[in-house]
C-alpha cells in the first residue's frame, strides 16, 4: 500500500497512541487497507514513558463505579467504554500473550510490567494485518476538496482516504507528540472545542524558601487531601514550587476549576487519616515535659520530618498551637494554599476537547462526514489509575467501529 491514490479506497489514521492504534486495528481486521500517520520518529511514544515506572492499563473495579470516574460523563463516551470495558481489554492483552494482574490498589498492570513488550506485540499484529506506519508525517488539514494535507520527509502530500480516524492526543507532554496544535484547524472546520487544560496535574504552593530548599522532591506518604465534599487518600510529592502526586490528581479537577475561578484555593491535607482526631489529641497531650516538639510530632503523632516541616508551613508566623487539641486539629486539617496550576505541558493527561455536539453517536466530526474522532482530542477526563488509557482503548475502537458502519451505509446507498 503506497502513496495517496492507494490511500483512497482505504482509512487513514492520524495519530499512532493508544486509541490511534486501536483503530487502525478494528479497521484493518475488517480487511481495510490501513495507513496511520504520526509526527513523531516512533510509534506509542507517550505509551512507553508512561509504562516506563509500570503500565497501568485499566482498573478492577466495577463498571458502574469505573464509568463514574469520567467528566463530563458524556453518552458517547461511556458507550464506547462499556462496548470494549476492563475486562475486554485484559482478554485483548492476553490474546497478545501479555496476560495481566491486579495490584493491591485495584489497578491492572501487564504482567510484564512495562509497556514495551505489550507495544512490541501489539505492532507486530497491526503489520501481519497489512497497517503500513508514516513516521515524521504530519497532517495539517483538508484542502478544497475535502482530502487530507500531510507534509512528510518527501514534502507534502493529499490523501483521499475512504474514511480517517483522528487520534492525535491533547496537549500534555508535547515532545512526546500530542501539542495540540489541531485544535485551530478543527475550530476552522466548525467544531466546538473546549480550551485544553491540564488535568492530572500539580499545583503552585507558596512554601517558603527554607521548607522549598529542604524538602523539595520528598514524598508525603499515606496523606489525605480535601476540598469542600471531595477528598482523596494516597500520597504525593513535594516540588521546589509546589505539590504533585497521585492524591493531587485525584482531586484535580475541582482544584483546578477552584483555581481558575478565584485565583487561588485553600485545600486541607490530613497527615494522619488513620488516626482520630481525639486519640491524636490524647497522645500529644501524653508527651514528656520538655520534650522537643520535633521529637513529640515523631513520636506521639507519627509524623516524619517533611509532614512536620509541612505543618509549620501551615501553622504560618504564629507558630505550631500549644495545645494538644487544636495540634491534632492542624494534623487533621493543615490548609493547603494553591495559587496557581502547573502549565500543561508537564500534566499527565488533558481536559478539553471537541465538545460531544459536535460529533455523532458514531463519533464521527458533523461538519466532516467519513472523518471520526478518538482519545484525548474528545471533551473528556479522568484520574490516573488506568481510566485515560482504557477510555483511549475503547474510544479508538468506537471510532474505528462508527467508521465501518459508515462506510456500510454509504456503500447500501450508492
Amino acid at each position: 500500500m503506497t502513496g495517496s491514490r492507494a490511500a483512497e479506497h482505504g482509512a487513514v489514521v492520524v495519530g499512532a497512541g493508544p486509541a490511534g492504534l486501536a483503530a487502525a486495528e478494528v479497521l484493518a481486521g475488517a480487511g481495510l487497507p490501513v495507513t496511520v500517520i504520526e509526527r513523531m520518529p516512533s510509534p506509542a511514544r507517550k505509551l512507553l514513558i508512561a509504562g516506563r515506572g509500570g503500565l497501568n492499563l485499566t482498573h478492577s473495579e466495577p463498571l458502574d463505579r469505573f464509568l463514574a470516574r469520567y467528566h463530563p460523563a458524556e453518552p458517547g463516551l461511556l458507550a464506547a467504554i462499556d462496548r470494549f470495558p476492563p475486562d475486554a481489554l485484559r482478554h485483548w492483552c492476553e490474546d497478545l500473550g501479555q496476560p495481566t494482574f491486579v495490584g493491591s490498589s485495584g489497578r491492572v498492570f501487564p504482567r510484564a510490567f512495562k509497556a514495551s513488550p505489550l507495544l512490541r506485540a501489539w505492532l507486530a499484529r497491526l503489520d501481519g494485518l497489512g497497517v503500513r506506519l508514516r513516521t515524521r508525517t504530519r497532517w495539517t488539514g483538508w484542502d478544497e476538496a475535502g482530502a487530507l494535507r500531510i507534509e512528510g520527509p518527501d514534502g507534502a502530500e493529499v490523501l483521499r482516504p475512504a474514511a480517517t480516524v483522528l487520534a492525535l492526543g491533547g496537549a500534555s507532554w508535547p515532545r512526546l507528540g500530542s501539542d495540540g496544535a489541531w485544535v485551530p484547524v478543527l475550530e476552522r472546520a466548525g467544531a466546538t472545542v473546549a480550551p485544553l487544560r491540564p488535568a492530572n496535574m500539580g499545583f503552585r504552593v507558596p512554601w517558603s524558601t527554607v521548607f522549598a530548599g529542604r524538602f523539595a522532591g520528598a514524598p508525603l506518604k499515606r496523606i489525605a487531601l480535601s476540598l469542600g465534599v471531595h477528598r482523596a487518600r494516597g500520597e504525593a510529592v513535594v516540588t521546589r514550587d509546589g505539590i504533585e502526586g497521585g492524591v493531587v490528581y485525584a482531586l484535580s479537577r475541582p482544584l483546578r476549576e477552584a483555581v481558575l475561578a478565584e485565583g487561588s484555593v485553600t485545600a486541607r491535607l490530613d497527615l494522619r487519616p488513620d488516626l482520630d482526631e481525639a486519640v491524636l489529641a490524647r497522645r500529644l497531650g501524653a508527651a514528656k515535659p520538655g520534650q522537643s516538639r520535633a521529637t513529640t510530632l515523631r513520636k506521639a503523632a507519627g509524623l516524619d520530618p517533611v509532614a512536620a516541616g509541612l505543618l509549620r508551613e501551615a501553622a504560618g508566623p504564629d507558630g505550631l498551637p500549644t495545645d494538644p487539641a487544636r495540634l491534632a486539629g492542624l494534623v487533621k486539617a493543615a490548609p493547603l494554599r494553591l495559587t496557581g496550576l502547573q502549565p500543561i505541558e508537564r500534566a499527565i493527561s488533558t481536559a478539553g476537547g471537541v465538545a460531544a455536539e459536535s460529533l455523532d453517536g458514531r463519533l464521527m466530526l458533523r461538519t466532516h462526514p467519513g472523518t471520526f474522532l478518538a482519545g484525548e482530542m474528545i471533551d473528556w477526563e479522568a484520574p490516573t489509575g488506568g481510566y485515560l488509557l482504557q477510555a483511549s482503548f475503547a474510544t479508538g475502537r468506537a471510532a474505528a467501529a462508527g467508521a465501518l458502519d459508515w462506510l456500510r451505509a454509504q456503500s447500501i446507498h450508492r
